[in-house]
């Protein structure tokens, strides 16, 4: 494919799967109307997020439904998305060791089924709570190329990206959650300090690797958390080409992405011209 149409979005989705799946039909149409190849839905799509990051309880907080990668809720995205690569979120159920275990988990398919998935590995504050901790970052092949997977905390972390353009990735999709500070309140969300490090955050991955990221978010409020918005898609030298800021809507940007990269990688190219032998991966304490 010589350019993708990408899209990020920005949108709010709550634990209600039913009437999510009633929403969804229209969220996809628009996208293809407007010729989105890639559409990279937020994390906890399916099912939505938790109530307080800080002590979340399964038992209080009644924890995101957990839903089977072969059940009916992924096939219906599935075959919502026809050709379309599709991006989402859902809480996984899971067995391991015998014992029923709750992933937070990013699903990509295409009507023929899934192409790919991601477990989160970074589980900030009291997520650990609820979910297990994904163990890896691998990319895959999907119709609009090969694709990486990050859900919202896992782009703090420069080596996650890393990992999964150095497995070949030239598209990040990043699905969050993310909500505005839950310490360090502000009156604007675009003052907020994670508003700032969310944009940051997405820039600075894609700059580093000299890739494309297609970043998407909730919005609205649940429970105690208000989330940014932001969706975004940024370009291989780190500039955001396209954003809804704290609104719902779609970012959507169209490249060639193979081309865009090899231009930006000609003279400075960040992958081959690393220095292995120089870094520290471990602490020393």
């Amino acid at each position: 494919m010589a350019t993708v149409t990408m899209a990020g979005v920005a949108a709010h989705f709550g634990r209600d799967i039913e009437r999510t799946l009633a929403k969804l039909p229209g969220v996809i149409e628009q996208a293809r109307e407007k010729g989105v190849d890639l559409l990279v839905l937020p994390d906890a799509t399916i099912g939505g997020y938790l109530y307080d990051l800080q002590h979340p309880s399964v038992e209080v907080d009644s924890a995101p439904r957990a839903v089977d990668l072969d059940g009916p809720e992924v096939s219906a995205v599935a075959a919502l998305a026809r050709d379309m690569t599709v991006s989402f979120g859902v809480a996984e159920r899971a067995v391991v060791d015998g014992a029923e275990v709750r992933y937070n988990t990013a699903v990509c398919v295409t009507g023929d089924g899934i192409l790919g998935t991601h477990r989160k590995v970074h589980l900030p504050l009291g997520e650990s709570d609820v979910y297990r901790a994904g163990a890896e970052f691998s990319a895959f092949d999907t119709p609009v190329g090969r694709l990486g997977m990050l859900i919202d905390f896992d782009k703090t972390f420069p080596e996650s990206a890393r990992s999964l353009v150095l497995d070949g990735a030239e598209i990040l999709a990043c699905l969050s959650a993310w909500p505005a500070s839950v310490t360090d309140r502000s009156d604007r969300i675009r003052n907020d300090r994670q508003a700032h490090l969310f944009d940051l955050y997405d820039s600075a991955r894609a700059a580093e690797n000299q890739v494309y990221l297609v970043s998407s978010n909730q919005t609205g409020v649940l429970g105690g958390l208000r989330f940014l918005g932001q969706a975004k898609i940024v370009n291989p030298a780190g500039e955001i080409v396209a954003k809804t800021w704290a609104k719902g809507g779609l970012a959507i940007a169209t490249a060639d992405v193979s081309a865009s990269i090899a231009r930006a990688r000609r003279s400075l190219n960040h992958i081959n011209q690393r220095a292995e032998h120089a870094y520290r991966c471990t602490t020393s304490v």
